[in-house]
């Protein structure tokens, strides 16, 4: 086996004189240094409850023809880190046998934060194409920062290991999809641009999402909803590269209905098949 090791790094937050709070994907705290970082982690949970569940169906697109590939779930569920109360979020993406002919996939996503919505733990292990990895994170909150500490480990083997530090709170995919669906949009513009922190199995390195706006659509299961619209984007050699864009409901559940992902052999969308357990009533819901 073959270790190899990163310094830590910690990132300096710029100063500003204003704190943002957004939603999806994200939950950015630009705050002073007096202020802890476990606490910039923090919010109320207001958008989903243990036992929440989610299923979706997977298309991808391969010359220009669409494919069922499979399935998705999102669940959460209470548990205990430590002794203390927690949730646990896992994510599971699954291709059919006929996928498996363009692109396999077999994704387990696990994230685990505390009941005031801080990131503790989060696991991710990655079959794609050939490519086989397991990313391990770890959360701590010492002297008004935060730390992560990662492990990736390849399928030959090989381990690498970092530790960062930020001033704000570092967040995986998870965890900041979690904090970020109980925060109201109702003062975003069309164009609006987030950043935030995301540990990614080796590095943290700056995400921004953008806000598209308003846009109605007809998921899997034949309803049609009121959605509000979010692109990931990243940026190449000064080049920005949409990786994900985001359909997400316009009530207080902020579920994922659709999402659409531009992959390196194509291109891939998610779509809402059935919700079980939602806190509350979906009224983003135009018709069935």
């Amino acid at each position: 086996m073959r270790i190899k090791r990163k310094r830590t790094e910690t990132i300096k937050t710029e100063e500003t004189n204003r704190c943002r709070v957004c939603v999806w994907l994200l939950v950015l705290f630009l705050m002073c240094p007096t202020v802890s970082a476990v606490a910039q982690c923090e919010a109320k949970n207001n958008a989903f409850k243990s036992g929440e569940h989610v299923m979706y169906d997977l298309y991808f697109n391969w010359k220009f023809v669409w494919v069922k590939a499979g399935l998705a779930s999102l669940t959460t569920n209470a548990t205990t880190y430590h002794s203390k109360p927690a949730y646990r979020i896992n994510l599971l993406a699954i291709g059919s046998s006929k996928a498996d002919f363009f692109f396999k996939m077999r994704d387990t996503l696990t994230s685990i934060i505390g009941e005031k919505m801080e990131p503790l733990s989060f696991r991710k292990g990655a079959e794609e194409g050939k490519r086989y990895t397991v990313d391990d994170a770890h959360f701590s909150y010492r002297d008004g920062l935060c730390y992560v500490n990662q492990k990736r480990t390849y399928r030959d083997g090989e381990v690498v290991e970092t530790m960062q530090s930020d001033s704000r709170c570092i967040y995986d995919m998870l965890s900041i999809l979690a904090q970020a669906r109980s925060y109201n949009p109702s003062d975003y513009v069309v164009g609006q641009r987030i950043n935030f922190p995301m540990a990614t199995g080796k590095e943290v390195e700056e995400q921004t999402l953008i806000y598209r706006g308003v846009k109605k659509i007809t998921a899997e299961n034949d309803t049609t909803y009121r959605c509000l619209v979010f692109s990931l984007v990243e940026d190449k050699k000064g080049k920005e590269k949409e990786v994900i864009t985001f359909y997400i409901t316009d009530d207080m559940n902020h579920l994922p209905v659709r999402l659409d992902l531009y992959l390196n052999f194509g291109s891939a969308k998610a779509f809402l098949k059935s919700v079980r357990g939602a806190r509350h009533p979906l009224t983003s819901i135009i018709a069935k």
